[in-house]
């Protein structure tokens, strides 16, 4: 065996982080990741139990896999050379890792790129195509990459060394450097890819660990079972004791159950030059060989248990968020579709309730405006009707024009009748739709269409004034009159003229007479003619007072008979969207009370599901249970 791939001292103290336990073990993790695998299947998470079946068959292989991790410069490179005591790994400033290099053993030193191949789709495992190369085209292959080849299909690279430390059954992997703003996803990535089942994590020794570091290590300590934590260029630190043990620190307070140990390559490979087995004592090497050797030694019985553990965690993790969640849905109760009815419907009763308030009061509202407007609009109309009328009778003598005068009035009192009520019959069309508005949009499908009898008969209902009984003038009436009207002036001017020597009865009292005969009969027609104007005023008074009583009445009558049809017609209206509204709250109210039952089912029986992976993250807690240890503090290295 090559000393320097062993290391020329050992740690005395057992280095597995590990605690044995009884030889039925193997069979406990097993069992656990296969119920937790049944589990998953069962919640429908497929993806899950695919991942558990891969990380079954992962534990079981003997070989160890650790990954190498670490940011740029950290000395990863130089690390696995120094272990291997083989330039696997181009180390420097120069060097640009693309992909992750996975170093196992081979009878004869051999590389191979490892693409995905074209036909297959991206995936967790993808199919593999190895391209074989000659080892020392590999650096240049992997830090300028390849023309024929894209990065983006390229895997990883694989070297073969024949050493015996690899042979025990150790595979190396040295992951690229990662975008550190959020390395976690990436590591995970690329350890899923080359199949880890631990990680070596690097950093130097010249400072304490790193915010961003100790959170990709608490992330990795959930995942990775045996996290060893490597210090590096310790020969380059002379404080690094006081590094180790403020990052043993820092590890406990984050509780990450990492190992830590302090390296020094350098001196590692300056020790295997010149062969001094003190120097590479002093290196830290040994203390790292051992552990590794112990590790995969114990993968079955330790690791493998321990990541077992982890792993079912990890997913009955994942199982218990989903149905914590699920539960606390189901709690709050949310808004199920039958809540939203039941609102709905609750809302549609409030609503319903004011509305048959409110077009209960538009209604009579509507009512007494239109009363009162109809009213006033049939007085106006009939008043110019009197104002005209006076008018034509103030000139004409009723006695002789009143025919026409009839007609006229007859006509007049028509038109009014028919304007009045045609205005009625908008102003009701117009209350119906202003009494429709105050239902919701869509409830009124229809107002009632009807005429009443009156409206269309309007005018018939108006009757002719018959010509009144006026004073007339007759012959008799005239010679009366004049004959009295005569004798004052026959009288008065026969008395004077008497006076003169004439006699009572002369010509010039004749005269007299005769003037104050005709003035009595023409002061008489006057006077007969403005009795007969002041009855026919009258009457035309009386007829005009009598055809707006009856209109009147006739047009409160259509309006209340309008009140009667539509109060029916919206009382009935209400009442089907009562009945409509009531139904569904009914209908709403039960699918509520179907699904509070089938809610109030669904979080027994999401809480007795979680009981149970309650008892299988026990079981996992108890296997993945791991004691990390720190390494006794080593005497400084030698400049």
């Amino acid at each position: 065996m090559d000393p320097w791939e062993a290391g020329l001292a050992t740690y005395p103290r057992p280095a597995s982080p590990f605690t044995a336990e009884p030889g039925t073990a193997e069979t406990r993790w097993l069992d656990l990741l296969d119920r937790t695998t049944r589990t998953c299947v069962a919640h429908d998470r497929p993806d899950l139990a695919r991942w558990l079946v891969r990380r079954r068959a992962q534990l079981l292989d003997p070989q160890l896999r650790v990954m190498v991790v670490g940011e740029a410069k950290q000395g990863k490179s130089q690390l696995i050379n120094a272990l291997l005591n083989a330039t696997v790994c181009p180390a420097g400033d120069g060097a640009r890792r693309r992909v992750a290099t996975v170093v196992r053993h081979a009878a004869a030193p051999s590389a191979h790129l490892v693409r995905r191949q074209p036909a297959q789709p991206h995936g967790d495992e993808p199919a593999e195509d190895r391209l074989p190369l000659p080892v020392e085209r590999l650096a240049e292959r992997l830090d300028t990459g390849d023309d024929h080849h894209p990065p983006g299909e390229l895997l990883y690279a694989e070297v073969g060394l024949p050493r015996e430390l690899l042979a025990g059954g150790l595979t190396l992997i040295e992951a690229p450097a990662v975008d550190w703003s959020d390395p976690a996803p990436a590591v995970t990535a690329i350890g899923t890819l080359t199949r880890a089942d631990t990680v070596l994590f690097v950093t130097e020794a010249t400072r304490e660990l790193s915010p961003a570091e100790l959170a990709l290590l608490v992330h990795l300590g959930r995942s990775y079972p045996g996290l060893v934590v490597a210090l590096t260029k310790t020969d380059l630190a002379p404080d690094w004791r006081w590094v180790l043990r403020r990052d043993h620190q820092l590890l406990a307070e984050a509780g990450v159950p990492a190992r830590l140990v302090a390296l020094s390559a350098t001196l590692r490979l300056h020790a295997a030059r010149t062969g001094d087995q003190a120097l590479n004592a002093e290196s830290g090497f040994p203390h790292l060989v051992t552990h590794l050797r112990r590790t995969v030694a114990g993968k079955s019985e330790q690791l493998a248990r321990v990541g077992a553990g982890l792993v079912t965690r990890s997913a009955l993790e994942d199982l218990a968020a989903a149905l914590r969640d699920e539960l606390a849905a189901e709690r709050r109760g949310g808004t199920s579709d039958a809540m939203s009815r039941l609102h709905d419907a609750q809302r549609g009763l409030e609503q319903l309730r004011s509305c048959t308030t409110r077009w209960q009061y538009a209604l009579a509202d509507e009512v007494a405006d239109l009363v009162s407007d109809i009213e006033y609009d049939l007085r106006e109309r009939t008043r110019a009707i009197l104002r005209k009328a006076d008018e034509n009778l103030d000139e004409a003598d009723p006695g002789r024009s009143w025919r026409p005068f009839e007609e006229w009035l007859d006509g007049s009192l028509r038109d009014v009748a028919e304007a009045n009520f045609g205005w009625l019959a908008e102003r009701i069309e117009s209350m119906a739709d202003r009494v429709a508005q105050e239902f919701p949009d869509g409830a009124v499908d229809y107002l009632p269409q009807w005429t009443p009898a009156l409206l269309r008969d309007a005018p018939d209902r108006v009757d002719r004034l018959g010509k009144p009984a006026v004073d007339r003038l007759s012959l008799s009436q005239k010679v009366f009159t004049g004959l009295r009207g005569s004798y004052g002036g026959v009288l008065m001017f026969g008395l004077a003229t008497g006076l003169a020597g004439m006699p009572l009865i002369n010509p010039l009292s004749l005269g007299a007479g005769a003037l104050f005969a005709g003035k009595s009969i023409r002061d008489e027609s006057r006077s007969t003619l403005k009795r007969r104007q002041a009855t026919a005023k009258a009457a035309v008074q009386r007829h005009v007072d009598d055809v707006f009583a009856r209109l009147n009445k006739d047009a409160k009558d259509v309006i209340r008979q309008a009140q009667r049809v539509l109060r029916t017609h919206f009382t009935d209206l209400t009442e089907e969207l009562q009945q409509a509204v009531v139904e569904s709250a009914r209908t709403a109210k039960q699918a509520v009370d179907n699904d509070a039952a089938v809610r109030e089912h669904r979080t027994r029986r999401i809480q007795r599901e979680l009981v149970s992976l309650s008892g299988l993250y026990k079981q996992a807690t108890a296997l993945s249970v791991a004691r990390p240890a720190l390494v006794p503090a080593q005497r400084p290295p030698s400049a």
